[in-house]
């Protein structure tokens, strides 16, 4: 295929390289970041798009895939499909599938969980929204970027997906440095806590595949002086989210609106920016009852 990749960041540019390793015939642009290896940079996001099979992109938020959108929907090919795997607002999502729709295109939004190493593993999990239609012909390379792909439902429900998931790795997140704070000031060495809790009712993905705390279980960001894998800042974007979904819809999410306070306080109060979101445990372990 010919493939327009629009977005080259951390996590774009090793997607689309996996994509041009494949075979695919891959032209790429960002506002700042250089084309990875097999992919040829072009000068605009509706030069990338024009002749294009698909189009994907990968972009901070709604406000810009918006603009984005507007300058290359009228330059893409009918019967051609625009993927976006931004994490973006669900109303965001399903305007611009609206707009993609009206003009002959496919519409998928693909929101992904695997950070910047299932980027260039070529691991990701994709959470799609869309039709049945433009979500085979993707198939094949959702595949090559991904170990797995799930249809979701119509525009927007990928979206849903993403923000939902992540508001249950936010609130778990916190629950498990909590735990293992508490657990250090009443002298349970860290190691028993995990090979407990790994095994019994508490176990998570926060516990088991990610954990906190450095040196116990599996190699994770806490090992690396919390350096990202999954910045704070953007969990912080994750369950803002959720927040604004949960309004709109009139739903009733205490955890997740107490988890955006938190890392709320965490990134713009304290040292949480450009840090793991795991850095909540060294944040916990400072900290008394009363702060």
């Amino acid at each position: 295929m010919r493939i327009g990749f629009i977005g080259l960041g951390n996590m774009g540019a090793p997607m689309a390289a996996n994509l041009a390793k494949a075979g695919h015939e891959v032209v790429g642009f960002d506002t700042i970041a250089d084309a990875p290896e097999g992919v040829t940079r072009v000068a605009s996001g509706a030069e990338a798009a024009k002749g294009a099979d698909v189009v994907i992109t990968m972009l901070p938020n709604g406000a810009i895939l918006r603009a984005v959108a507007a300058e290359v929907i009228g330059q893409m090919r009918p019967g051609a499909v625009f993927v976006d795997c931004s994490t973006v607002e669900v109303d965001a999502a399903r305007e611009v599938a609206i707009s993609a729709e009206a003009a002959g295109l496919g519409w998928l939004d693909a929101p992904v969980s695997g950070g910047i190493g299932g980027a260039a593993g070529g691991t990701l999990t994709f959470m799609v929204g869309g039709g049945e239609d433009a979500f085979a012909t993707v198939t094949p390379l959702f595949e090559i970027m991904g170990q797995k792909a799930v249809l979701c439902g119509p525009a927007g429900n990928g979206q849903a997906a993403k923000i939902c998931n992540n508001m249950i790795l936010g609130v778990t997140m916190i629950a498990t440095c909590e735990a293992f704070a508490m657990a250090d000031k009443l002298g349970l060495a860290r190691q028993s806590m995990f090979d407990v809790v790994s095994t019994s009712s508490g176990y998570s993905w926060t516990m088991n595949a990610y954990c906190p705390a450095p040196g116990v279980g599996p190699s994770s960001p806490a090992d690396n002086d919390y350096q990202p894998g999954f910045a704070a800042e953007l969990m912080l974007k994750d369950l803002g989210l959720a927040q604004a979904a949960a309004e709109a819809a009139d739903a009733d999410t205490p955890m997740g609106a107490a988890a955006l306070a938190l890392y709320q306080k965490f990134v713009e109060d304290e040292d949480g920016k450009g840090r793991d979101f795991s850095a909540m445990l060294p944040r916990f372990e400072g900290r008394g009852r009363n702060g």
